[in-house]
């Protein structure tokens, strides 16, 4: 199916034409750009065949970030912690590291915008834009939380025979979004000098970015990287650039949230133990990271459910924890192999 790009009136970027729309709205700087009828006989090849977005508008050179957050409101897949992990990721990421407020794209249900609602087509929207121009010395994260999925792989691409997947708001009419697809947006077209961070709370996450290489790490903190790559000989890694991915579980796991306790907000266990190892400043490599995360996951407490107080992260500042014990292991993988307790930690 071919799809429509025109660019906003106002910031320029492309965007999406949805078919028959005479207008669209911005989801980077909520202008209103009406079309004319010209312009919506203009097709381009479809999002997956890899078409660029162009340059982002100036005010998001350098650290941006996509921070999706869907919580399945009034369905049976209803999630207790997911928006509060996107609030949680975004405050972390502008007010640790920097990342300028214009730079974040923030999908959730709360959102008036209707662009930023987490849906299958919003999401592959901002992937796009988070890579769209990128320049080395650029810094991008994903952000993702919410329910995740595994499907028959045709492609012989899998080691276990599955995809990974992402669920939007809308995957039981408009389906899911599978790996290799997340690989082609975000992981191949990077260039040198480029870094990605993608940091998944779901199930079935471990490999969701379909990156090359798995740090496989035992309780002890001795690890070693797994070669994913896929038997048919087709790249999954970057063009240059780097790309690492922090996950909530292995492929055969699922992500609890820590909707059980008694005094915290709920939260995705994944992102708290993340923050939580920021936070106290185990973040200086990826291995005492990864390391912190496994640890507080595996103290954390059998009886996940529960209440709620203010903010996850004046808790977590203040030396709360989970408490209890969660069967997930949290995973790294990347593009290239690194040693995960010399390479430095930075977004």
């Amino acid at each position: 199916m071919s799809l429509m790009l025109v660019n906003c009136s106002a910031c320029r970027t492309p965007l999406q034409l949805p078919p028959g729309a005479k207008s669209i709205r911005c989801a980077i700087c909520q202008a209103v750009t009406p079309v004319a009828p010209a312009t919506a006989h203009a097709p381009v090849p479809s999002p997956g065949a890899g078409t660029p977005w162009g340059a982002p508008p100036s005010p998001h050179g350098g650290k941006r970030a996509v921070i999706c957050g869907i919580s399945y409101r009034f369905s049976r897949h209803e999630l207790k912690g997911c928006i509060n992990d996107a609030k949680c990721m975004r405050h972390l990421l502008i007010n640790r590291f920097h990342f300028p407020e214009a730079s974040i794209i923030l999908l959730t249900e709360e959102e008036t915008d209707p662009y930023k609602i987490p849906t299958k087509y919003n999401i592959r929207m901002a992937l796009y834009w988070l890579v769209q121009g990128c320049q080395p010395g650029d810094s991008l994260v994903f952000h993702y939380s919410g329910h995740g999925a595994q499907q028959r792989s045709y492609h012989s691409d899998e080691i276990d025979g599955f995809d990974e997947t992402l669920c939007p708001l809308d995957f039981e009419t408009q389906g899911m979004i599978i790996d290799d697809e997340i690989n082609a947006t975000i992981v191949r077209p990077l260039p040198h000098g480029v870094k990605l961070h993608a940091i998944i709370d779901a199930c079935h996450s471990g490999t969701v970015l379909d990156l090359p290489f798995l740090c496989r790490m035992n309780r002890s903190g001795q690890y070693m990287w797994e070669d994913h790559r896929p038997r048919s000989g087709v790249w999954k890694g970057t063009s240059g650039g780097e790309a690492i991915s922090f996950s909530g579980c292995d492929d055969n796991q699922t992500s609890a949230d820590t909707s059980a306790l008694s005094r915290i907000t709920s939260t995705g266990a994944m992102t708290f133990c993340f923050i939580q190892a920021i936070e106290r400043e185990h973040g200086s490599t990826y291995g005492s990271i990864l390391n912190a995360m496994r640890t507080a996951i595996r103290n954390a407490g059998d009886t996940m459910s529960g209440g709620a107080v203010t903010s996850i992260l004046a808790m977590l500042l203040s030396g709360g924890s989970l408490g209890g014990g969660l069967r997930q292991e949290p995973q790294l993988t990347a593009c290239e192999p690194f040693d995960v307790y010399t390479k430095p930690f930075s977004l």
